[in-house]
């Protein structure tokens, strides 16, 4: 539930192998592009030449890296959704640039809490997405026999609507909906890479006298 930006991203440049720990069992293989979409994966620790990155297609795992076969680039964005005020804010720097309200995932389909970043873009596939490209998350449903079965095996989506009917309400599969505008804003400003927190709150800033 962490908040702090996550500023340096991975890029793999062959086929690497990802680990459960510093010198631990191998759980996957990360290639450097996941349906022809370039990987970048947010750095999250770093210890004795190992390097930890944000897993995609899991939630709240981290992968550990040995040196080589990657590079980092920098990450100055992070995004930061709040469930219950249903509020998505934008961060650049540290500086909240703008915030939007958003629709979240209905009981029994929540938004996954915890860190996960944006793993790519996509065109919409269907009219009701508003006309706008999506931002597929590197999260999953937390319970994906919950969701209907033909979104089976896909990912949390970042996207606008056909309408903003349903902004502050619990209606999604899990997903992530703001306005056009705002989607707009994010694809214009933000990489692929990028952070993404989802907490129930943020800590309210403290009283001044």
């Amino acid at each position: 539930m962490e908040t702090t930006a996550l500023t340096e991203g991975l890029a793999p440049s062959r086929r690497i192998a990802a680990y459960d720990a510093p010198g631990g069992r191998p759980l996957a293989f990360l290639n450097p592009t996941i349906n022809d979409v370039a990987l970048t994966m947010p750095i999250a620790d770093r210890r004795s030449g190992w390097t930890a990155v944000l897993l995609p297609s899991a939630n709240r795992r981290l992968a550990w890296l040995p040196s080589g076969g990657w590079t980092s680039v920098p990450l100055p964005d992070q995004i930061v959704v709040e469930r219950k005020p249903h509020r998505l804010t934008w961060y650049r720097a540290g500086r909240a640039m703008q915030s939007w309200e958003v629709s979240l995932g209905q009981t029994g389909q929540l938004t996954p809490l915890g860190r996960t970043f944006i793993l790519g873009r996509t065109p919409p596939p269907q009219e009701v997405y508003g006309g706008v490209d999506i931002f597929a998350l590197g999260a999953i449903p937390d319970d994906p026999e919950a969701v209907p079965t033909g979104l089976r095996g896909a990912h949390i989506g970042l996207h606008s609507w056909q309408n903003d009917d349903t902004l502050g309400e619990n209606v999604t599969n899990g997903c992530i909906r703001l306005t056009r505008t705002g989607q707009r804003k994010l694809l214009e400003q933000v990489a692929a890479g990028t952070s993404v927190v989802v907490v129930d709150q943020l800590p309210s800033p403290p009283a001044t006298a």
